[in-house]
Parts: structure tokens; C-alpha cells; sequence
């Protein structure tokens, strides 16, 4: 099962692409599991030396009980300290933002594939979907 941010390439150049792991309760890895997340509207902030995943979205899982999860809280990203501090660094000093991209397993482990990403302006989106006609018209 894999999750993407599909508008996310669409609105920003990814200068970097980082595989990280992410804190999860168990209810929410069952949710994942059956597909029942959403990360179009989320992003990564740096607080306390510490990347936090802000606005994803993960839904309750259906046959959870009194210890099911809260659907959009913050959720603790896993990187080693001197990946945050290069990451902290480019986000403070370059003003890049950061997207998480995909959600997937690798062996039983939830990832998530995070982007180092600059915003695009209106006249790239256009360049965007012009370059994305011109394929389709070949093919």
C-alpha cells in the first residue's frame, strides 16, 4: 500500500528527496494498511530540533475501540540528528518548505519519502501543464 502527494509535484520544485521513519500507533498503521490517509495538505516543521509531520491526515480505524487515535495530530518524524540539522539549516537559510511526498511500507515499517521542496510560481505551473500536453500529444 502506498500513499501519494500528487499535487505536491505539481506546486513545488523537490530539491531533495529523504526516506524517514515516523512515529505511529498501532491504529494508525492499520489505517495506512487499508489506505485511509491523506497527506495532500500536510507538511514537515522543525521544532525543538525535532520534525514534526503537521496536518496529515490518518482516519480512525474502524473496528479500533476506546483507543483510537486522534485523526490530524502532529506526528513525530525519525531522522538522525545530523540529517535535522542539515534539513533545519536549508530551511531556515534558503526558505525551502517540507512536503512528505509518499507514504509506503518497507518490511512491515511505515516511511515516509520527504521532499526538500521550493515553491513554484504561477508561470512555472503553466510550463508545467504545457510540458504535460506536449507528452501526451506524443504518445
Amino acid at each position: 500500500m502506498q500513499i501519494d502527494n500528487r499535487k505536491a509535484r505539481f506546486n513545488y520544485f523537490i530539491e531533495e528527496e529523504i526516506e524517514c521513519g515516523i512515529s505511529l500507533v498501532g491504529t494508525e498503521v492499520k489505517s495506512i494498511r487499508e489506505g485511509c490517509a491523506n497527506i495532500n495538505d500536510s507538511f514537515a516543521r522543525v521544532k525543538n530540533s525535532e520534525i514534526f509531520l503537521i496536518n496529515m491526515f490518518i482516519s480512525k480505524y474502524k473496528d479500533g475501540n476506546i483507543f483510537n487515535h486522534e485523526e490530524t495530530r502532529e506526528r513525530k518524524l525519525l531522522l538522525h540528528k545530523s540529517e535535522i540539522k542539515k534539513i533545519s539549516k536549508q530551511v531556515e537559510l534558503n526558505g525551502y518548505t517540507l512536503i512528505p511526498l509518499k507514504i509506503y511500507f518497507v518490511k512491515g515499517k511505515v516511511k515516509v519519502l520527504l521532499g526538500v521542496c521550493k515553491g513554484k510560481k504561477l508561470y512555472d505551473k503553466r510550463e508545467t501543464i504545457k510540458k504535460r500536453d506536449l507528452e501526451r500529444k506524443e504518445n
